[in-house]
């Protein structure tokens, strides 16, 4: 979708997301622009992943106002395609690695399916060859990168990552650095990272929200 630089891709207003009812995220305001990543830095019980969930559309808020490109989130389905999300453990399903990479483009009909796989497994590194491989025959760093590629294979416009570097090595950290801005660079992707791996992130972006029990305490002005 084309993204109008002047609205906010995300408009958070008063806020409250939890989990069962709980409150563990209070935003009061929050404006986040298309203009190249963002990362939320925390300590574990920020509020960093439950803030993720909430703007990959996986969690809805207790109360408050979330917009998406200027209107109401959930709106005949608003935002919903518009973004994906790496999960700090990721998921795959017990197929191939085309078939796992491969699975979101077959389930929103979309062309090229075979095109948009090797390439995205070309991006976090693995050959053509490895979309054969079966899910119980990886690595655990294999497994994320697959993981990654599925996500990167639907080019949306807001791609959100959790802790992508967390227990992987300083060589595939340097990657995932890469395939980020590669995806900024390629199709425009607004990269929304939470992560306490300050070193890292430095080769990615200093534009960072920093994070503290559930609430914003400093964000770029």
């Amino acid at each position: 979708m084309t993204i109008d630089a002047r609205i906010p891709v995300y408009q958070l207003n008063d806020i409250v997301c939890g989990y069962e009812g709980k409150p563990v995220l209070r935003v009061e305001s929050l404006s986040l622009y298309d203009d190249g990543p963002v990362a939320f830095v925390g300590h574990n019980g920020s509020g960093k992943s439950t803030l993720l969930n909430l703007l990959a559309f996986l969690l809805p808020p207790i109360s408050g106002e979330l917009m998406f490109q200027g209107a109401t989130a959930g709106e005949s389905g608003r935002g919903s395609l518009d973004a994906t999300m790496l999960l700090q453990d990721p998921y795959l399903l017990r197929r191939s690695v085309f078939e796992n990479v491969a699975y979101g483009l077959k389930a929103r009909g979309m062309k090229d399916v075979r095109s948009r796989v090797v390439e995205a497994l070309e991006m976090v590194g693995l050959s053509p060859d490895f979309a054969r491989r079966l899910w119980y025959q990886l690595s655990g760093g294999e497994a994320r990168r697959v993981a990654l590629a599925s996500r990167l294979a639907l080019r949306t416009k807001v791609l959100l990552l959790d802790e992508p570097t967390a227990n992987v090595d300083e060589e595939s950290a340097q990657l995932i650095a890469q395939v980020i801005l590669d995806a900024r660079r390629m199709w425009g992707a607004l990269p929304l990272i939470a992560t306490h791996d300050l070193q890292w992130l430095d080769s990615v972006t200093q534009r960072r929200i920093f994070m503290r029990r559930g609430r914003i305490e400093r964000q770029p002005a």
